[in-house]
């Protein structure tokens, strides 16, 4: 089967950038904040019984306005991503979060309107048969409204966050696709990549020599813009904290975890099992970098492929779309038929071209129950594990899109767990399709690179956001000062049993600069160790589909403890549903050590 690599935006809003259709979206945006507005300031409880309708309108209206939003904002960052030079598409944005602003700002006064009424009342509320698939939603605003400040006052930081905070947002990633990365190619010709094609390389085939120098070159790129970066960084993390501060708290991880509906009982107990599993995963590393012929662990040996035997271990970009879905059918028809409904419709953009974004994302479409996928394709098997992790959110936004909008809202950590079990699927079907043993090696650390990274590098990371925030609450921090915790960090997560780091990680990796999204780190650990636990179910019981299919409708409506109680069985502030991941873990790596024991 032949699938197109370039994605079809015009089934969105037809015409680009510059789409009369997005325009008019824009303009009936507006209006319809307008006029919710009115109703909402005018609303009274208690001239609205017995049935609450004008509350119901309320609800209704203000969640069209959000899912109108994201659609035209999916739209926008799609065609930004796609192709960085697009300069108009940063001005839409910005037009665009003027507009979330707005929306913001009627949510404030919704929560604290929420907020005043009597607990009678609100029950009687979240009772009606209309709003009882989002009463858990409607009491966490409930909630959330006991911490809002006045209305003005929310307005004002709301509206300067467009500037304050999100403009410093769109500042790196105007910074990152200005950067060039020096290249050279076996005939000896300097090619000058973009960040997107640098970090592909790195993580693609090639000699150690080869790809210790442009590591090297990669690095010196950060660092001769450190100082825009680090002053992006503290910028976002300062007015990050000031709104904290102004909200009554300097716990800068309280927020992330309400975003994440989980305890710090349960980050704690999830980062001691992890950080238990360190000599584990370091055991393992230091026989791939034996294999690899090499004496020493450098920083870019963690991702770098095995390339053993004679076999290329590459797909074209058909073959891994086509070995998805035959995959995906063996667990879940129903996920195999998204799959394809995605591919042969264009959802994904993943042909491999200058000028694009780096990194993958999967955006849903909540007006048109669609989705897109944002990638690059070079054939190797992270690759294809790629292309399963985003359709496996595209899934996980399908079987929920009949949900009203609030109950598709699931948070990052559990958003993880339907693309890490799809990418699950994928990997252990390649492994067991491996013709020899020199492939299967190959295809196992293929597979290896999400425990390595869920356990060592974004252990890292999350070390490094803990000790930046602390110091950023006392000072402006510097570019050397970044560079030292980033080191730090990353020695305690990888034991100190590297020769070579990445300092400038800090400045490399988009994550640390996501505005709406405070510690993008934790949350992929979480939904990896949550996947690990489905996966093994589903292994062993006939009827996982419907039970996993259950579970995911779920994650938008209840807390995660109680998600994994419902749904698991399980106590996720106790170590033993982690250990149980980490045991799978280790099936894969004495696998891997037995094998590759004859060829040392």
């Amino acid at each position: 089967m032949h699938y197109s690599e370039t994605w079809d935006l015009d089934t969105i809003f037809a015409g680009g950038i510059d789409s009369p259709a997005l325009a008019t979206k824009l303009t009936t945006i507006k209006h319809q904040l307008h006029d919710t507005q009115t109703t909402l300031t005018n609303w009274r409880a208690d001239a609205d019984t017995p049935a609450y309708d004008w509350f119901l309108q309320i609800v209704t209206d203000l969640q069209h306005i959000e899912a109108g939003l994201q659609q035209s904002e999916v739209f926008v960052v799609a065609i930004q991503s796609a192709d960085a030079s697009n300069t108009k598409a940063g001005t839409v944005l910005n037009q665009l979060y003027q507009l979330d602003n707005q929306h913001e700002n009627l949510m404030t006064q919704f929560k604290k309107k929420l907020v005043a009424l009597p607990q009678e009342t609100f029950t009687k509320i979240i009772g009606q048969p209309e709003l009882q698939p989002i009463a858990f939603n409607l009491t966490e605003m409930r909630k959330q409204g006991l911490a809002l400040l006045d209305d003005q006052t929310e307005a004002l930081i709301n509206n300067l966050a467009v500037d304050g905070f999100q403009g410093w947002s769109d500042h790196y990633d105007t910074l990152v696709s200005q950067m060039t990365v020096p290249y050279t190619d076996d005939a000896g010709q300097v090619h000058q990549l973009s960040a997107g094609q640098a970090q592909n390389m790195l993580a693609a085939a090639m000699p150690n020599q080869q790809r210790a120098k442009l590591m090297a070159n990669w690095e010196t790129a950060w660092q001769q813009n450190a100082a825009p970066f680090a002053d992006t960084l503290n910028h976002l993390a300062g007015f990050r904290l000031q709104n904290y501060q102004a909200h009554g708290t300097t716990d800068f991880l309280r927020k992330p975890l309400e975003l994440n509906r989980m305890s710090q009982a349960t980050l704690d107990t999830m980062y001691q099992v992890v950080a238990n599993s360190q000599d584990l995963l370091l055991h393992y590393l230091k026989r791939k970098v034996a294999l690899m012929g090499k004496t020493q662990l450098d920083w870019q040996d963690v991702e770098a492929p095995l390339t053993l035997g004679t076999a290329t271990n590459t797909m074209t970009y058909d073959q891994a779309a086509d070995f998805v879905i035959t995959h995906f059918q063996t667990f879940s028809p129903k996920m195999a038929k998204l799959a394809k409904y995605a591919l042969d419709h264009r959802w994904v953009e993943a042909e491999n071209r200058p000028n694009k974004r780096p990194g993958g994302y999967m955006d849903n479409l909540p007006e048109t129950g669609e989705s897109r996928i944002f990638m690059t394709f070079t054939g190797s098997p992270n690759d294809t594990a790629t292309l399963a992790h985003e359709l496996g959110h595209a899934f996980h936004a399908d079987v929920i899109k009949d949900l009203p909008f609030w109950r598709q809202d699931y948070a990052m950590n559990v958003a993880e767990t339907a693309s890490t079990f799809a990418e699950l699927i994928v990997a252990d079907a390649n492994v067991k399709a491996a013709p020899d043993t020199a492939t299967k090696l190959n295809l196992l650390d293929a597979k290896m690179q999400n425990p390595l990274a869920m356990f060592l590098d974004i252990r890292a990371r999350y070390l490094f956001e803990t000790s930046f925030y602390q110091a950023r609450q006392q000072h402006v921090v510097t570019p050397a000062e970044l560079s030292d915790l980033m080191l730090t960090a990353q020695k305690t997560a990888y034991g100190n049993a590297l020769t070579t780091y990445h300092p400038m990680f800090w400045a490399s990796k988009l994550h640390f600069y996501i505005a709406d999204v405070p510690f993008y780190n934790f949350p992929y650990t979480f939904g990896y160790l949550f996947s690990l636990g489905l996966y093994a179910q589903a292994k062993q019981q006939p009827d996982f589909e419907d039970r996993y299919i259950a579970l995911l409708r779920d994650t938008a409506n209840m807390s995660t403890e109680a998600l994994a109680k419902k749904h698991l069985g399980v106590d996720l502030t106790k170590p033993d549903f982690w250990q149980a991941g980490v045991a799978l873990i280790k099936r894969d790596i004495d696998e891997f050590m037995a094998l590759s024991a004859p060829l040392l």
